[in-house]
């Protein structure tokens, strides 16, 4: 009875310890949030979300060049990085011990450790000095590029997830090699590949370094991608750095909407996954 009684009081004393831990790694990002909030909820109206930044040193003023931008060089980012992330994927998953394939894997990583102020700046030689102009499509460029290791280490892992039988299966009832992956296995693994085009715009949603070689930034309503265009990260990092009190009230403003974006894409990634997964 009395041991009974110890390993009861183990038990909660290991509980209350894993929640004690749990809530001081959660204690950051809450405080971040909170303080975002606090900051950032007094500048929000439609006139903030609807019109283009004001002159220096004038009152008021908007992002919406700044989301629509980001909006912009996001999805040119997830085009340019997808089908190559989905392929490469794909190409891991089925030929994981081939010498390539190691090849492969390991300089992804290499990429995907790479500092984004370094990615800016091998965008800003290979393209921005090569066509003598910042553009939001060399801005996008740098993203994809950030985007590519993260998509394409989430299709593989996903992969290597669904059972050798399904596979086995499709070619056994004489499905093409080709069908078998584009119209077997990447459906039964669509859950796991939304997170990962989540986590590959989670990386560079909020990057500022890259934009600042590439897109450069524009205080206008642009939407050519061949021009300088703004983003969320880019007017942030104006704002805050300006002299002007009420502009540094407009980056929390600008922060707090970033940080909403991101939520909305969680939520919708989750709502896509049930939606998609497939029951083995």
């Amino acid at each position: 009875m009395k041991g009974t009684k110890r390993r009861i009081l183990q038990d909660r004393i290991f509980q209350g310890t894993v929640l004690f831990f749990a809530m001081i790694a959660l204690a950051p990002l809450f405080l971040i949030l909170f303080t975002i909030l606090r900051k950032g909820i007094s500048s929000l109206s439609l006139t903030f979300l609807t019109t283009l930044p004001a002159p220096p040193g004038e009152e008021g003023g908007g992002i919406v060049n700044a989301l629509a931008g980001t909006g912009i060089m996001v999805a040119l980012a997830t085009a340019f990085s997808l089908p190559p992330a989905v392929l490469a994927g794909i190409y891991l998953a089925e030929e994981r011990e081939r010498p390539l394939a190691k090849m492969v894997r390991g300089g992804l990583e290499i990429l995907q450790g790479v500092p984004s102020i370094v990615v800016g700046i091998l965008i800003y030689l290979w393209v921005v000095k090569v066509t003598g102009f910042f553009s939001a499509l060399s801005g996008a460029l740098a993203l994809a590029m950030m985007m590519l290791p993260v998509i394409t280490k989430s299709v593989e892992e996903t992969l290597l997830l669904i059972p050798h039988s399904l596979k086995e299966a499709s070619l056994a009832l004489g499905v093409s090699y080709g069908r078998t992956i584009f119209k077997v296995l990447l459906p039964a693994g669509m859950a796991g590949i939304l997170n990962g085009i989540l986590l590959g715009v989670a990386r560079v949603a909020g990057e500022t370094a890259p934009l600042l070689f590439t897109a450069f930034g524009s205080p206008f309503m642009n939407l050519n991608p061949l021009k300088p265009m703004s983003s969320l990260p880019l007017i942030i990092f104006n704002y805050a750095s300006s002299p002007y009190p009420q502009w540094h009230d407009l980056a929390w403003g600008a922060s707090l909407i970033l940080i909403f974006l991101v939520f909305v894409l969680n939520v919708l990634a989750r709502l896509g996954a049930k939606k998609w997964r497939v029951k083995f």
